[in-house]
């Protein structure tokens, strides 16, 4: 059985650079050649796709559920599916289920769920996002303030220990949560993020001494005013943090993320905060237009990732590579998978997203 497929389209993205008249070859989904179009032979296996980009494919670290299935309300393996095929038909091959501030019970069914998902074979899920209950009730957004709380050693201990190697981000705020905890968090491997906070701009620029990652800029924490610059002026300030933007026009205007690329660079990236419709549990989420609220407050986007690079690209006067990268190559270097994630690139997997012209996704390939 001939398991060579080659992969022709009008433009192929690399992450590095953009291709006229070439096409990608792939043996057994791991890329073995990249040539031009002229180098083509009649034997070959070609899937051609007319008026289209190939693209490394998306990465989406925050979303919540799928298709009526919230994860905090439905934690099983069908719901991790649920999210994964979601986020598949939006462009990315991998994807980060997330669960808001909840109870610990809720959370290990969570994590459960990610552990049976993998156990059944299932692919392109990175881990468990746990947003909370570590935060700022003050910022707590649509979180539930019951739930909230400052974790001693022992309570940080109890949850890291359950979701050994399933957990790979915490969103917490540092204000709130202590030096030693944070190192604790580390000391699995698990990515920390500021967010949901209410720290002044020298209490988030002292946490980027040790926390990388920052979520959902401008959302849940505190604004740039011009006598207190807050967490928002500390990540748009600093030379290294990354952060996380969720880019529908609703959770933050096309305007400010357009000021926020200029400043960051490449330490900006999308997420598609993406929720679904329930009426269960205490998030109930009401799909209202193009985004969602819960308790008559906003709770999530409406997202795809191929969304957000149309919406970078036609709001907000970043260009199409950039875009793509911000789907892509940086959520994988935040991840700490850019050795395997972000690129097209001879003998890695063949994770791609095919797009028209309208940036609407054609196939999600997926090599995992």
């Amino acid at each position: 059985m001939n398991n060579t497929r080659t992969y022709l389209a009008d433009n192929i993205f690399t992450g590095n650079e953009i291709l006229h008249q070439h096409a990608i070859v792939a043996e057994d989904d791991v890329i073995i050649n990249i040539k031009p179009v002229s180098e083509l032979t009649s034997d070959e296996n070609i899937v051609e796709f007319k008026n289209a980009l190939i693209a490394p494919a998306f990465i989406d670290l925050q979303l919540y559920g799928a298709h009526k299935r919230l994860l905090s309300v439905l934690p099983d393996a069908e719901t991790v599916k649920a999210i994964y095929d979601y986020s598949k038909a939006g462009g990315a091959s991998h994807c980060m289920p997330t669960v808001g501030t909840s109870t610990y019970e809720t959370i290990f069914k969570c994590i459960d769920a990610i552990r049976d998902y993998r156990n059944a074979g299932g692919q392109g899920v990175l881990g468990l996002h746990v947003e909370g209950p570590w935060i700022n009730v003050i910022k707590r957004g649509a979180h539930n303030p019951e739930w909230i709380f400052s974790p001693t050693i022992e309570q940080a201990t109890a949850l890291l220990e359950y979701g050994k190697d399933v957990i790979k981000i915490i969103t917490l705020a540092p204000e709130i949560v202590s030096k030693e905890i944070i190192e604790l968090v580390h000391s699995y491997n698990i990515i920390v993020s500021a967010g949901h906070t209410n720290a002044t701009y020298e209490q988030a620029t002292a946490s980027f001494s040790t926390i990388k990652t920052a979520t959902h800029l401008y959302n849940a924490m505190s604004a740039l005013q011009h006598r207190e610059p807050g967490m928002a002026g500390a990540v748009l300030d600093h030379s290294s943090v990354y952060c996380s933007i969720v880019p529908d026009g609703f959770h933050v205007s096309f305007p400010a993320i357009r000021i926020a690329k200029k400043i960051m660079g490449n330490r900006l990236f999308a997420i598609t905060d993406a929720v679904t419709e329930t009426n269960e549990g205490y998030y109930q989420h009401t799909l209202d237009g193009d985004k969602y609220t819960a308790n008559g407050i906003l709770s999530g986007s409406a997202l795809t990732m191929n969304k957000c690079v149309k919406n970078f690209v036609e709001h907000c006067d970043i260009n199409i590579e950039e875009a793509l990268r911000m789907c892509s190559l940086y959520p994988a270097q935040v991840m700490n998978v850019d050795n395997r994630l972000g690129y097209i690139l001879k003998g890695r997997k063949a994770n791609m997203v095919v797009l028209n012209e309208n940036l609407e996704v054609l196939e999600t390939i997926t090599g995992n």
